[in-house]
C-alpha cells in the first residue's frame, strides 16, 4: 500500500510507536511467566503490580495501534477484537462496553468507532456505560452516565462548530473528524446531562 506520507504523518507515528514498544513490553510478560516456572511466588504485591501493569500496557499499546496507527482499507476488524482489546487496556477504569454493531468492520470504519470511544471516554471520568450499534452502515456510538463530563466546545468541534483548545489528551477529537472525512462520513453530536451520541 502506498501512501502519502504527508497526509499520514500521526498514523505513521502510531504505527511506530505501537510496534517498537510491544516487544519489550511483550518481553517483560514472559520473563514474568518463565519467573512463575521457575517457582518464583507469583502472587506477591510486587508480581501482581509487574504483571497487572504489563497486561495495562500491552492492551494500551493494541488500543492505541487500532485508533492511531495505519489503517488499510483492505483490512478488517472483528468488533471482538476490538472488545477485548478495549477490556484490557480500561481494565482500571469503570466502562462497560456494549457492542451491538456488525460482527467485522473495514479497519478504517473500525479505526472511526476506537476514535469515537476515546473521545467519549473523557465524559465518563468516573465511570458509566458505552455502546457501539450499527444499522445499515450507519454507527451511533455512545456514553451515558449521571456523572457526565461536559466539554461542549470539544464536541462542537467533532461536528464541524469551530474550534477548541487541545492537549495531547484530546488529540483524538482531532483525528476522529479527518478520518470521517476520508471516509465520506460526518460526525452528529447530540448531547445530553446524562448520555453524549456520536453517529456517523
Amino acid at each position: 500500500m502506498t501512501l502519502d506520507p504527508t497526509e499520514n504523518i500521526a498514523a505513521l507515528l502510531g504505527s511506530r510507536i505501537c510496534h517498537d514498544l510491544i516487544s519489550p513490553i511483550g518481553a517483560i510478560s514472559n520473563g514474568l511467566e518463565l519467573l512463575s516456572l521457575s517457582g518464583v511466588a507469583d502472587d506477591s504485591p510486587e508480581m501482581r503490580l509487574i504483571g497487572d501493569s504489563a497486561d495495562s500496557a500491552t492492551g494500551r499499546i493494541g488500543l492505541f495501534r487500532l485508533a492511531f496507527g495505519m489503517a488499510s482499507p483492505s483490512q478488517s476488524t472483528r468488533h471482538d477484537e476490538i472488545c477485548k482489546v478495549w477490556s484490557t487496556a480500561m481494565a482500571d477504569r469503570r466502562l462497560d462496553l456494549n457492542w451491538l454493531g456488525s460482527d467485522s468492520l473495514p479497519r478504517p470504519l473500525a479505526q472511526c468507532v476506537v476514535l469515537a470511544l476515546l473521545c467519549l471516554e473523557k465524559a465518563l471520568p468516573q465511570g458509566g456505560e458505552l455502546s457501539v450499534a450499527s444499522d445499515d452502515d450507519r454507527w451511533v456510538i455512545s456514553a451515558s452516565s449521571p456523572t457526565m463530563k461536559q466539554e461542549t466546545a470539544l464536541w462542537y468541534m467533532l461536528s464541524g462548530q469551530g474550534l477548541a483548545k487541545i492537549d495531547p489528551a484530546h488529540v483524538q477529537f482531532l483525528l476522529l473528524p479527518q478520518n470521517l472525512a476520508q471516509l465520506g462520513r460526518h460526525c452528529q453530536v447530540n448531547m445530553t446531562d446524562e448520555k453524549l451520541t456520536l453517529a456517523f
